[in-house]
């Protein structure tokens, strides 16, 4: 659950989930620890929490290296004396077709998007059972649960953090610390704009969508206060998680060749 005035770590601090998260949080008063391996901009993120009411201390840290992360868990001991909200939150993007992508963007995607999240929860999670208390949001997407053409690295990252969200949350049950995993449809972020190889319909769907980063941000943390599990905070992941479950083949064969169909056409 989260608590009033919490202690956060947040990766990936910069982006636009992180910055938006960011922004949410100095809005409950929160002592923030910002992690980005961006130093530059971290100043700045740092500079908006302390404006909008929180506190913001800021750490460099690559979270593909578990060195850095075991790191920035000491710095949150030490400088926060605890941790109330854990937010996995870094995360980069690589698209193309399965055999022709680079074996180096394979790992440097798993590096990020599946060890960051790894070694996030492997030394956080042992601090907060200490504490008795705290809360993991682990930032997935809805291609942890649909898995479109043309995104194979992307999708099997996230599909592993879903999978290894549900694992940790059936162990920490009576532990008094609760997670959630956050698995969104496209919305506004700049995470296309570091990609290696994005395929256009995703960068197309990610441009058009209506939805904002603040609105993704603010669902997450609510979810994180009520405990829930997952949190799918987009009318279209929850209506084609549904189909899924449903029928499989329509859903792959019908639906989403339809859909690349009409982005291909800019509609």
């Amino acid at each position: 659950m989260l608590v009033d005035e919490p202690r956060v770590v947040l990766t990936g601090a910069t982006g636009g989930l992180g910055r938006a998260l960011a922004e949410r949080l100095a809005a409950r008063r929160a002592s923030v620890l910002l992690s980005d391996i961006d130093e530059g901009a971290l100043g700045e993120v740092a500079e908006f929490v302390s404006r909008g009411g929180g506190k913001a201390l800021t750490a460099v840290c690559d979270v593909a290296k578990a060195s850095e992360v075991a790191a920035l868990r000491e710095r949150a001991e030490k400088d926060l004396g605890g941790v109330d909200l854990v937010i996995n939150n870094a995360g980069v993007a690589v698209g193309g077709q399965i055999g022709a992508i680079p074996l180096e963007d394979w790992d440097w995607i798993m590096g990020v998007n599946l060890w960051g999240v790894i070694y996030g929860c492997h030394e956080f999670v042992p601090l907060m059972r200490r504490q008795g208390t705290g809360h993991v949001l682990n930032v997935a997407s809805i291609a942890g649960m649909i898995h479109g053409p043309e995104m194979g690295p992307y999708n099997a990252t996230k599909a592993a953090v879903v999978a290894l969200s549900e694992t940790l949350y059936g162990e920490l049950r009576g532990s008094g610390v609760g997670l959630t995993v956050r698995c969104p449809y496209c919305f506004k972020t700049n995470i296309h704009r570091a990609a290696r190889a994005t395929p256009h319909t995703i960068e197309k769907l990610m441009t058009k969508s209506p939805v904002q980063a603040s609105e993704v941000a603010e669902l997450a943390l609510v979810a994180c206060k009520r405990d829930e599990l997952h949190c799918l905070p987009h009318r279209e992941a929850k209506a084609m998680s549904a189909i899924k479950r449903l029928s499989p083949t329509l859903l792959y064969d019908v639906l989403m060749p339809r859909v690349e169909k009409l982005m291909q056409r800019g509609e």
